[in-house]
């Protein structure tokens, strides 16, 4: 675990109060939207050190999915990269703030949110990243961006893949606010991994390739079919005791 810089205060492990009551509100909320169900969270438990959250992302409500339900398992607190204008807003960006929301300026977005990921890992904290980069508009796994895999590699961040599903028909992209219901939703926590670091050259960038194909792989395994996208494949290679679900909750 890397020392904070000098004159910069270091992050904290521990849940705060404030973000044990939006938690515990937001699992109280989702019952006037959703039938939430959960599995894998066992395997959160006694992780230490720096943690890597990996998770598809289809809706504005995901975030509020993980952090309601994963946060009490891992006992943690969780880390969020968020746009710095949100943290500006009045009211709304200090409770951002105080959800561990880390804001990064618009326009320097890919330099300062990798240092600010990098930050977080490097103390020993736990963040979480959305791969693909920003919600599929289809709802099935996009293309990833390779920073997660040189961020868990420059770190060495134990990986913990999550699948999301069912949360498109609860706030689907363009909608302002939720819809109240009964909608199935499902969250799925896959087995924790580690990714060796690669070579060099072209070595380096094919190990590059394979290693964010695994990263989705494992995420793809736990996802219905239908979401699978670019990574149907690499869901078969997957660890078998991820596999996802044979029914498409969203339906």
């Amino acid at each position: 675990m890397a020392d904070p810089a000098p004159g910069r205060r270091p992050l904290e492990d521990r849940i705060s109060w404030f973000i044990r009551a939006t938690d515990t509100f937001g699992r109280v909320a989702w019952r006037f939207f959703a039938r939430v169900e959960t599995s894998g969270l066992e395997r959160l438990r006694g992780l230490d050190g720096p943690v890597l959250l990996v998770a598809n992302h289809v809706s504005n409500a995901d975030a509020p999915l993980v952090g309601s339900f994963v946060t009490p398992a891992l006992g943690r607190r969780i880390y969020w990269l968020g746009k710095q204008e949100a943290l500006d807003w009045p009211v709304l960006g200090a409770l951002i703030q105080h959800n561990a929301v880390i804001g990064i300026q618009r326009g320097a977005a890919d330099v300062e949110a990798f240092r600010a990921a990098k930050r977080v890992l490097d103390e020993g904290h736990v963040l979480i990243v959305f791969p693909e980069g920003t919600r599929s508009p289809t709802g099935a796994l996009q293309e990833a961006k390779e920073g997660t895999t040189i961020l868990a590699v420059r770190t060495r961040a134990r990986i913990v893949p999550i699948g999301v599903a069912g949360t498109r028909r609860v706030w689907p992209r363009g909608q302002r606010l939720p819809h109240f219901g009964r909608r199935r939703v499902v969250l799925r926590v896959g087995e924790p991994f580690t990714i060796s670091a690669p070579g060099s050259g072209a070595e380096r960038r094919a190990a590059q390739v394979a290693a964010t194909n695994q990263i989705m792989g494992r995420i793809a395994a736990l996802l219905p079919p239908a979401q699978r996208g670019a990574y149907a494949t690499a869901a078969g290679a997957a660890d078998p005791s991820t596999q996802g679900l044979s029914e498409d909750p969203v339906r």
